[in-house]
């Protein structure tokens, strides 16, 4: 009977603990498996069953978008104001009040739903894979293709893609920290657990489960659980979902609180004011908080996921895949990024460039020993997995597996930290230790070394190649392998692989030091070669500092070490993650390029971790941001998307604040000396909710070529500054209005708001063609055409208001022709005196900030300058 076959009864529930105590055989037939794996028909059958290997499917659910509209505090208390005005019978006032915040939520709810299915589709195209064996054919299948009862391969730099009991282990050590916060790798086993030992649930020695990293060795396990079924289902809706606060996202707090200390002052002064002036406390209630909702930029999220999910799609459309929304912010503000040379800066294509003794000569021996110490996986004649190095090596022995004359015997597998993989094998009638790995982790396990070998190593460095040591020694009766054995070897040579710079590498890194971003390389390859790398491609080395001699520095000598180093060569994972933190620690937004197994950590420690589609696993996780090609060149054009995306966001925010404050201060005065409400408190929230719809099409403005030259940060002393600046400005405007009103017009109170309303909505709308550019507006930067088109459409609503059938509802009146004539005269002086306050406000910004030092130095000179006025120096 072919237990693979779609005629297997259907296999009984197994827990992992059950799993552990049975022989890999009895597991085997617990779960209907078999040592050929699965048929094709029999997963697909098991998967319809069990579902998709998955802790969480990242779909968008409508419900919760809309219930995240509902979780503000602001608009539950216009919900409970408008009902409190409802019982005690003023029910249009109600109802308007109730609608204009059922819009918002409505206009909000769309806006994210869109945003929120763009990143669900982009978060799509990152795929994982693992060989398993279908059919008795090792094949790549999708991570979540897997079921219970396959059976995959593991090597070094795989996530653990389900919980498995193992069938097979060759020194393998799984990193659980993902499970039990343990750093230390652990060390696993095929052998059953013995019954009644006590152990825990994640306490198995003969098990792997789903998250945690291979870390060295290899191994054959059989999947038990998958998805939710696993125990990082159990503890975590996804791996790396709660990430830290970035840089933008502080940024964000920071403003927040900015917004709800001038909020609460405000209003709490305005309730006040009108109570102590004898008006109704409802109505003082609600204009207080109507007060309080103008001033705060209510759509600000929706401003910000807008302009994120469009620039997510932008960068999709450059094979820039964006993991985690936020982090295209960061991005946008790198000022140093940490790149690693293979791939990135080469082409990454490694090819076998020859085989040589230790004097340098060609040796094809060395070939076939590098062959034998090697792990590719083969599948019918292709190589289905394996090591970059391995892979060409592969290639070129004909897609030999292994040489002819060669069988390996016992191996002890590769890993980072020592940089060597070893095997015993018998070659030629002769059982030999074969020792392959970094020429220096080689070089010092040799008895000795004839400087003849040093001065042939160094040649190859200097040509920029990559360079494997080989060597060996007897090993007679040897039948297992340590990294204890690997010592008195014989140097049999080098194997020596071409990988050239890439072609368009060079122009890259011209446009990233455009835009004002330091590239700096972390390497675990040899200094001399990344230093003739960045020789061809034109980048200064300010020096170069390998993994040994960064050991020896602590924290502070790092930080100082990391601002004058360009290389760090022959970097340990953990040397990698110290060099990031080492660099987020002087302030700056870091960046991190890398695609290996032993990168994951610093990806985790940079600011903005990107990755490429081909990496690994653990690498795609750990990373914000994955590239469908390994490409600087797409990685500036995502930097410059971000840096555009944050510009947009710093434009919504310096106007709201600056207008919305005017105006809200406006409202305040006005209060004092009118015998009525300056404007309704349903009229103040149609009034901003115009404003701020036509706003939405903030995202798709243009951002002058400036604003993008170099990295840039919140900034809340030049928002609280550029508020303090601008909003009397408008504030004196709105004052002037009340004049007209009530001195040319000898308004009511009907006619007072409906032209203030007209004329605050107005200038804060048009306003944002001055405030969205350093430059002239129109003649030297001009807006896009959606922003154009909904700033007139609001203004030219606003003005149509008082005339609408709506009107007495909303308690507006016609407005008299003459009142817009001056209204046009009173918008073109505003905005003459915002352009010129906005040029002096910016040019005072560039200059170097006046410290109380430097105020005092500045009235010594002056006064010193006074005094030679009047008591000049005598003539010689």
């Amino acid at each position: 009977m072919d237990r693979s076959g779609d005629d297997r009864a259907r296999a009984a529930p197994l827990t992992l603990v059950q799993a552990a105590a049975l022989t890999p055989d009895a597991v085997l037939a617990a779960l209907g498996g078999a040592p050929e794996g699965l048929s094709d028909a029999e997963a697909a059958r098991r998967l319809a069953e069990h579902g998709r290997n998955a802790l969480r499917v990242h779909d968008v659910r409508a419900w919760t978008i809309f219930l995240r509209q509902l979780d503000n505090p602001i608009l539950l208390l216009l919900v409970a104001a408008a009902l409190t005005s409802l019982l005690v019978g003023q029910s249009t006032d109600a109802l308007l009040v109730l609608a204009i915040m059922t819009l918002s939520v409505v206009l909000g709810f769309v806006n994210e739903y869109r945003s929120a299915r763009t990143v669900a589709a982009l978060r799509a195209q990152v795929r994982h894979t693992a060989i398993a064996l279908r059919g008795g054919r090792s094949e790549r299948v999708a991570v979540t293709d897997l079921v219970p009862g396959d059976v995959v391969r593991l090597a070094v730099g795989d996530v653990v893609p389900a919980d498995m009991r193992l069938l097979a282990a060759d020194g393998l050590e799984l990193d659980e920290a993902v499970l039990t916060g343990e750093s230390l790798p652990v060390v696993k086993t095929a052998a059953a657990l013995a019954p009644d030992t006590g152990r825990g649930p994640l306490e198995l020695p003969s098990c792997a489960f789903m998250g945690t990293v291979v870390r060295a060795g290899s191994g054959r396990a059989l999947v038990v659980g998958t998805g939710p079924d696993t125990a990082l289902g159990g503890i975590a809706a996804s791996l790396g979902e709660h990430a830290g606060e970035t840089g933008f996202q502080r940024g964000l707090r920071q403003f927040s609180g900015l917004l709800i200390r001038v909020t609460a002052a405000l209003t709490i002064s305005i309730f006040a004011i009108n109570g102590l002036l004898g008006r109704p406390l409802l109505e003082s209630a609600l204009f207080a908080l109507a007060i309080a909702v103008g001033l705060a930029p209510q759509l600000l999220p929706a401003i910000v996921t807008i302009s994120l999910a469009r620039g997510a799609a932008l960068l999709a459309q450059h094979e820039v895949v964006v993991k985690r929304l936020i982090a295209i912010e960061d991005l946008g503000n790198v000022a140093t990024l940490f790149t690693d040379k293979t791939g990135t800066l080469t082409e990454g294509s490694v090819r076998f460039a020859g085989a040589l003794d230790g004097a340098g000569s060609d040796a094809p021996d060395v070939l076939g020993l590098g062959l034998l110490c090697g792990d590719v996986v083969v599948e019918g004649g292709k190589a289905v997995g394996g090591n970059q190095l391995d892979l060409a090596l592969w290639e070129a022995g004909g897609g030999a597996a292994r040489p002819p004359d060669g069988v390996r015997v016992a191996a002890a597998p590769f890993d980072y930290e020592r940089q060597r993989m070893s095997v015993v094998a018998d070659v030629g009638g002769e059982r030999l230790l074969i020792v392959k790995g970094a020429p220096e982790a080689v070089l010092e396990r040799c008895a000795s070394v004839d400087p003849a070998a040093r001065a042939a190593l160094d040649a190859q460095f200097a040509a920029g190649a990559r360079v494997v040591a080989v060597g060996t020694r007897a090993a007679p009766g040897m039948a297992a392998v340590s990294a204890d054995d690997e010592r008195d070897l014989t140097l049999a040579g080098f194997l020596s692989f071409a990988d050239p710079p890439k072609a368009d590498a060079r122009a890259a890194l011209q446009r990233l030091a455009k835009l004002d971003v330091e590239v700096k390389l972390v390497t675990g390859d040899n200094g001399r070669v990344a230093e003739t790398v960045c020789a061809a491609l034109g980048i200064p080395v300010h020096g170069t500092l390998t993994g040994a001699e960064l050991e020896a520095l602590d924290d502070a000598a790092l930080r100082a070490a990391v601002e004058r180093t360009t290389i760090f060569a022959r970097v340990t994972p953990e040397q990698k993650a110290r060099v990031i933190r080492a660099g987020r620690a002087g302030g700056e937004t870091v960046g991190f390029l890398g695609d290996g197994v032993n990168d994951a950590v610093a990806l985790h420690a940079a600011d903005v971790g990107i990755s490429v589609e081909g990496a690994s696993d653990v690498a795609k996780d750990a990373a914000d941001i994955v590239l469908t090609t390994k490409s600087l060149a797409l990685l500036a054009e995502g930097i410059v998307q971000g840096r555009r995306i944050f510009a947009n966001t710093i434009k919504y925010v310096l106007m709201a604040t600056s207008s919305n404050f005017g105006n809200m201060f406006s409202a305040a005065g006005a209060s004092l000396f009118l015998s009525f409400l300056p404007m309704l408190p349903t009229q103040i929230l149609l009034n901003n909710f115009l404003y701020d719809v036509g706003e939405l099409t903030i995202p798709t403005d243009n951002v002058d070529e400036e604003m993008l030259e170099r990295p840039a940060r919140w900034d809340i002393d030049l928002i609280q500054r550029f508020m303090r600046l601008f909003g009397p400005i408008s504030s004196a405007f709105d004052f002037v209005t009340f004049g007209v009103m009530l001195w040319v017009f000898h308004a009511g109170p009907a006619l007072f708001r409906s032209g203030w309303f007209v004329e605050s909505l107005a200038t804060q709308a048009l306003v944002v063609f001055v405030i969205r550019t350093r430059r002239v507006p129109f003649w030297r930067s001009r807006p896009s055409r959606p922003l154009l088109a909904t700033t007139l459409a609001v203004v030219a609503i606003g003005a149509a208001l008082p005339y609408s059938p709506a009107a007495h509802l909303l308690g507006f009146t016609p407005l008299p022709w003459d009142f817009f004539l001056i209204l046009a005269a009173m918008i073109a002086v505003y905005l003459v005196l915002v352009e010129l306050g906005k040029a002096w406000f910016f040019r005072a910004a560039a200059q170097p900030p006046r410290t109380r030092e430097h105020r005092r130095a500045r009235r010594i000179a002056r006064r010193a300058a006074r005094w030679h006025a009047w008591h000049p120096l005598p003539r010689r």
